[in-house]
Order: structure tokens, then C-alpha cells, then sequence
């Protein structure tokens, strides 16, 4: 089952993401929400890093996630009549009385379903509630073979701001098991408040998949027909590759 974001995590969530995260993606699953006819669902909504720009142009969207404190957030940018258009459910179990013409999930969301039996029960899940030639889009990264044998230990990759003279950083260690193909990855921030340092870490599993596991999932839960792509631009996957974007189609 994903695991819910801790609420100092939620709190500099746009700030550490508006750097760290693909323009090119974001970008990509907006495109796919505003021009596509009928709902959309949006699983792992967060704080609507890509639900807040879509849903001022497409009111037919709706979004989940399983974090109460990164919808607490969300919900504070929203306007009252688009509060109601998101709620507190699951990829596994989440359930509406209509259906959608795509459902994208963003960002890894996939990689926080860490057994296959819920892998699978999701995308069956997903598949229920996609109308007539409706498609779910998801995407996980390709393994990097380097970065499972080498795991990173307290590596700095953002050092900002989050207010202006406020210092914000964040640590990230990596702690592969390969049997289970689970990254524990564990996030340390440190931000300045109150004339004090704070500092605070959480830990979450990532789980990582390969080409044909994701095409016998994709199969087994029941899809007509799908595609691979290996990047944002739609591109085909090639040996370069960094991600696995599959468009399954009900």
C-alpha cells in the first residue's frame, strides 16, 4: 500500500519539487488531462502540483491520494466549488460512481505499491472505472544497474530556500534489496525555523520493475492493448531510456 507523506514532507513539497521534478513530465500528463474528453482521474493527486493547473481548465477532474497532510495542502489552493473533486483514497481500493476517459497516475505513484498482489488489484481497480477506449498512463523509472549495486548515503541533491534569508536542504540515502526489488530510500531535511535548525527524516520503499514484469501485469489485469513509451516527449523505448511510460487502454 503507498505510504502517506509525513507533514513536514508535505509542507516543502512544491518548493523541493518545482526544481527536483521533470519539466517535461509535468507537462506531459497535463496535456493528456486538457485535451482528452470526458473525466479525468488523477491518482496520487498530492498537492496538486499538476491537478491545480488542470482543474482551472477542465472541471472534470478529479484526484486521490492517500496523504491527509498533502490534501490538507492542496485543498488550501483550491477554490470551494473543486474542494469536493478530491478525497483521501487508495490506488488499490478507491472507488467513484462514474468512470473516466483517461486515469494518469504521476510521479513513481506505482513504485509505492510495493507487493504484486496489489500491483495487480490495482491496475484491475484502474481498469474498472476507465470508460470504452479510455487509458491509464503511469510511469516508474528504468532500473539503474550503477545505482542498485552502488547506494547513495546521505547525498545533498536540493540546497535552497523556502522562504527568503530560510534554508531548506534535503539528504537522500538508499538502501537496495534486490530480491524483493525494493529501494528503501530514506529523505532527511533540515530547514531553518525559530532561529533553530530542525531537522526530520522518513523513510519509504520504492519499488522497481522491469520491461516484461510490467507488460505480464499490464496483461494479467486484463487490458485490450498497451504501449511503452521510453520518455515524456513519446518517444519509443531504446537503450537510452530512462523511463517506462505505459499506456494501457482498456
Amino acid at each position: 500500500m503507498e505510504n502517506p507523506y509525513p507533514g513536514f514532507f508535505a509542507r516543502f513539497y512544491d518548493i523541493l519539487y518545482s526544481q527536483l521534478s521533470d519539466s517535461k513530465e509535468y507537462e506531459y500528463y497535463l496535456s493528456h488531462i486538457l485535451h482528452t474528453r470526458g473525466s479525468v482521474l488523477e491518482i496520487g493527486v498530492g498537492t496538486g502540483r499538476i491537478f491545480r493547473d488542470a482543474v482551472r481548465s477542465k472541471p472534470d477532474v478529479y484526484g486521490i491520494d492517500v496523504s491527509p497532510s498533502m490534501l490538507d495542502i492542496l485543498r488550501s489552493h483550491l477554490r470551494d466549488q473543486d474542494k469536493e473533486k478530491i478525497t483521501l483514497q487508495d490506488a488499490v481500493n478507491f472507488s467513484f460512481p462514474k468512470q473516466f476517459g483517461p486515469i494518469v497516475a504521476p510521479l513513481r505513484m506505482f513504485m509505492h505499491l510495493e507487493d504484486k498482489e496489489e500491483q495487480l488489484q490495482a491496475l484491475q481497480n484502474i481498469r474498472g472505472h476507465l470508460a470504452e477506449q479510455g487509458r491509464f498512463i503511469f510511469d516508474v523509472f528504468v532500473p539503474d544497474m550503477y545505482m542498485l549495486l552502488n547506494p547513495l548515503e546521505d547525498v545533498l541533491d536540493f540546497d535552497g530556500e523556502y522562504e527568503k534569508g530560510r534554508m531548506l536542504q534535503r539528504y537522500v540515502s538508499t538502501r537496495p534489496d534486490l530480491i524483493r526489488q525494493i529501494i528503501h530510500v530514506t529523505f532527511r531535511l533540515k530547514w531553518d525555523e525559530s532561529d533553530m535548525v530542525q531537522e526530520a527524516s522518513w523513510q519509504v520503499p520504492m519499488r522497481f520493475f522491469f520491461r516484461y514484469e510490467l507488460e505480464h501485469l499490464i496483461e494479467r489485469a486484463g487490458f485490450s492493448h498497451y504501449e511503452i513509451l521510453g520518455d515524456y516527449s513519446g518517444n519509443p523505448l531504446h537503450s537510452e531510456s530512462k523511463e517506462f511510460i505505459p499506456v494501457c487502454y482498456k
